[in-house]
């Protein structure tokens, strides 16, 4: 099967309140063209210099997400047209992310990443880390950052029972914040986990959104 057959496969598999995020990480704007043509516009990437080339090139309708993890030097490179950063995983991060926002003259979604895995390989906050961020004067001083949720990644492993928790785990987290911090914010709302080996799992769990690359486009070309 093609490109086109996978994604719509998935889409046609997944619920149409779950958002799906085409990762296209590595591949070339042809392949992405491909599956925009069928008439899916929501891409994922992980590179700030390629998601800006890329962008420059592409439909201007596109609905870009940076998935991958963001430093404070690379926010310059996506701040002026991303929708939605997922990884936002320290205070230093969000304040580059609300400066570069200011400069732009606009308002830029972000998600706090949860360390749910705990792999060293891995990053994130913990949840009592969010907590503290969420709380400091210098969040409450940002204007041009806004808060839609929270994101995490899943150990790499075949145990879907432990995978399963780790989801449960960041379902209850983001259920704590919005509590907490967002009772009365309507855009807090999205909880971003499930990738192609586990996204069934994940939206068993109650995630928002997926981010799915291989199950579409293939797998990856790593020397890229």
């Amino acid at each position: 099967m093609g490109i086109v057959d996978n994604i719509k496969l998935i889409r046609e598999e997944i619920p149409q309140n779950v958002k799906l995020i085409a990762v296209s990480k590595t591949k070339p704007v042809e392949d992405i063209l491909e599956v925009y043509n069928s008439g899916h516009k929501v891409f994922g990437e992980n590179k700030p210099q390629e998601l800006r080339d890329k962008e420059t090139v592409m439909p201007k309708d596109i609905e870009w997400h940076f998935i991958g993890h963001l430093q404070t030097n690379k926010v310059k490179y996506i701040a002026p047209f991303v929708s939605l950063i997922h990884g936002v995983d320290s205070l230093k991060v969000l304040s580059e992310i609300n400066k570069q926002a200011i400069r732009n003259e606009r308002v830029i979604d972000c998600l706090i990443q949860i360390d749910i895995a705990h792999e060293e390989t891995k990053f994130g906050l913990f949840e009592d880390q969010a907590r503290e961020l969420l709380n400091s004067d210098v969040f409450f001083s940002m204007k041009n950052v806004r808060i839609c949720g929270v994101m995490g990644i899943g150990s790499i492993t075949d145990d879907l029972n432990k995978t399963r928790r780790e989801f449960k785990e960041l379902k209850t987290t983001f259920h704590k914040l919005k509590e907490e911090f967002f009772l009365k914010e309507d855009s807090f709302s999205e909880v971003s986990m499930g990738m192609s080996s586990d996204y069934s799992l994940a939206i068993e769990e109650g995630s928002t959104m997926v981010r799915i690359g291989s199950s579409i486009f293939g797998e990856r070309d790593y020397l890229k």
